[in-house]
């Protein structure tokens, strides 16, 4: 048995192990476990490495190394190892996400070797609720989209993305494809639910991580000119009772602090906080 701290790559035998530590924070690490039920840790399907923090012999803190990097229940220790490693690999990922306080400590490691950020967001609150509300009347017209219908959703994702993000994803080394192909994932399994007037996308929203215990709410959009109508709000709850009633118990999200009009809208729909995460875009 291993006595001192120390950290390698997990696979499939560790699953077990590696999934008890996410259920530590089931909300906040739905995006990872989902990963990580979807693919097995069977490295060909997981996107990336998982990386494992041992201290005396038990498997303490995680690290999801992949287009994004996020630390998991990781303290000092498992903080200083991580950084490490990832500074030996090279930054391979656009993002790192992950709780507040790990991420804030693995970023000051990181910093002087893979700094600056083209944005930091260091404090964007992570909401969740069980309910749908009783008192906001769900938009009819708001309906899951099909595969059919990419032309008609990709660009107000791709909008989406550039004002959440600052960049255009089409602006990648690989011209979007790899945006695309996760937009079209989100319309072959369901998960995109939109309001279309005109033939234009006005709202739009996805089911995005799920497991068990947690479905994660991402893209979610309203076109420029129809903001302050009400559409985010009815939008969200008819996605919100899909969620809830199709995918798991709890629904989630994460935002930026400073977006006051959505986070006005999460709490008018029954979201509360369950946490803070933290963002470095690169």
């Amino acid at each position: 048995m291993l006595t001192t701290p120390t950290t390698r790559v997990l696979g499939s035998p560790e699953l077990d192990d590696v999934l008890a530590v996410l259920h530590q924070d089931p909300v906040a690490n739905a995006f990872v476990t989902a990963r990580v039920l979807d693919s097995g840790l069977e490295a060909p399907y997981l996107g990336g490495e998982m990386w494992g923090y041992y201290r005396q012999g038990k498997l303490t803190s995680l690290c999801y190394a992949g287009a994004n990097l996020v630390p998991i229940r990781a303290g000092a220790g498992a903080v200083r190892a991580f950084a490490e490693r990832a500074l030996r690999e090279g930054r391979r990922c656009s993002s790192i996400v992950g709780p507040a306080g790990p991420t804030a400590r693995l970023w000051a490691r990181l910093e002087p070797h893979w700094g600056p950020a083209r944005q930091l967001r260091p404090r964007q609150p992570l909401l969740a609720t069980d309910t749908v509300p009783r008192d906001i009347a769900p938009d009819p017209l708001v309906r899951r989209l099909g595969k059919a219908e990419m032309d008609l959703v990709f660009p107000a994702a791709v909008a989406m993305f550039t004002e959440e993000v600052g960049i255009s994803p089409l602006d990648a080394h690989d011209g979007g494809l790899a945006y695309q192909s996760r937009v079209a994932e989100s319309l072959g399994t369901g998960r995109c639910f939109a309001r279309v007037e005109d033939g234009r996308v006005v709202f739009k929203a996805e089911i995005g991580a799920v497991t068990p215990d947690i479905c994660q709410l991402q893209g979610v959009w309203t076109a420029p000119d129809r903001r302050g109508r009400g559409l985010a709000t009815a939008g969200l709850a008819t996605v919100l009772a899909h969620a809830l009633a199709e995918t798991a118990p709890v629904a989630s999200l994460y935002v930026n602090d400073f977006n006051a009009p959505a986070l006005a809208v999460y709490r008018r729909l029954g979201f509360t906080r369950a946490g803070t995460l933290m963002s470095v875009l690169f």
